[in-house]
């Protein structure tokens, strides 16, 4: 079943397509991964995915629903974290998922059984009381995440979840998105970590010019583009070959005659993501 369709989607402002003809669909359960360089149109294709934006042509569907026509019914079916935080600092823990839940028509007592689940998972049950603007970066972020999954959405969409955390409370982060997609919860995921995406993703897309220009799992990348990679400094620039394995990559590593700066290693996502788009991903 398909949690998510885009097909032939453009975003056109002033005559340029920022969103280029793309066409993607996530499974029901699935943990995906979009990725694009800065000028992508990864932004501008999650504004439309979340309802904040409309396309200028194409189709997109969540849930089975077609976000122009219906999207109240998609809004009941998506949870969203931004990367920018979007939660009232004047506000307490308890009084911000209370608003939500009154936003959602979430009728008591089921809305006070349901923050007090979800504060519960996200460890902040013992923080109810505190003012938001006195948390932490990583207990705002789960706030962040316990307010998305207030309304029991289906799909949840995590724009940069874990930017500015700490690599402890980012492994926490990783833990609870793993937990909520074990539960059944299709997880559209943008990050700038690679390591992020190889852990938590069961596919990739990735974006450039507004186009998708690779899409499927790290291992189909590394059997396409080379599981091996050979590295060579030359003065200040770095220089990368592939090789379809660590054998034929250690090979022609032996038939070189000078060996200084030269290394073999196994390939990473990043190293196929600079190899397609020409850019770090920073």
């Amino acid at each position: 079943m398909t949690a998510v369709a885009l097909e032939n989607v453009y975003k056109i402002y002033n005559q340029v397509s920022v969103v280029d003809n793309l066409s993607f669909s996530i499974k029901k359960g699935e943990i995906f991964g979009l990725l694009g360089p800065n000028g992508a149109g990864k932004s501008t294709t999650i504004k439309m995915l979340i309802t904040l934006s409309k396309p200028s042509k194409g189709k997109i569907q969540i849930a089975g629903y077609d976000i122009t026509h219906h999207s109240t019914l998609v809004k009941r079916n998506i949870g969203v974290v931004l990367q920018q935080l979007s939660v009232d600092g004047e506000l307490s823990v308890w009084e911000n998922l209370e608003f939500h839940g009154r936003m959602h028509h979430i009728p008591n007592p089921e809305r006070q059984q349901r923050i007090n689940r979800w504060l519960e998972y996200v460890a902040l049950e013992n923080k109810k009381d505190a003012l938001v603007k006195t948390l932490s970066g990583g207990m705002k972020r789960r706030l962040q995440i316990a307010r998305a999954l207030l309304h029991q959405p289906s799909v949840l969409f995590l724009d940069e979840p874990t930017v500015g955390l700490d690599p402890q409370t980012r492994r926490r982060l990783w833990e609870i998105i793993q937990d909520l997609n074990q539960q059944g919860m299709t997880i559209l995921l943008t990050t700038h970590y690679m390591e992020e995406v190889e852990f938590l993703c069961d596919r990739i897309g990735i974006m450039d010019r507004g186009k998708l220009i690779e899409l499927g799992t790290l291992e189909q990348f590394r059997f396409h583009y080379g599981k091996a990679i050979v590295v060579k400094q030359q003065g200040d620039r770095i220089d990368y070959q592939f090789f379809p394995t660590v054998a034929q990559a250690n090979q022609y590593l032996d038939s070189l005659p000078d060996k200084t700066g030269v290394m073999v290693r196994d390939s990473n996502l990043e190293d196929i993501f600079v190899k397609l788009t020409g850019h770090q991903l920073n």
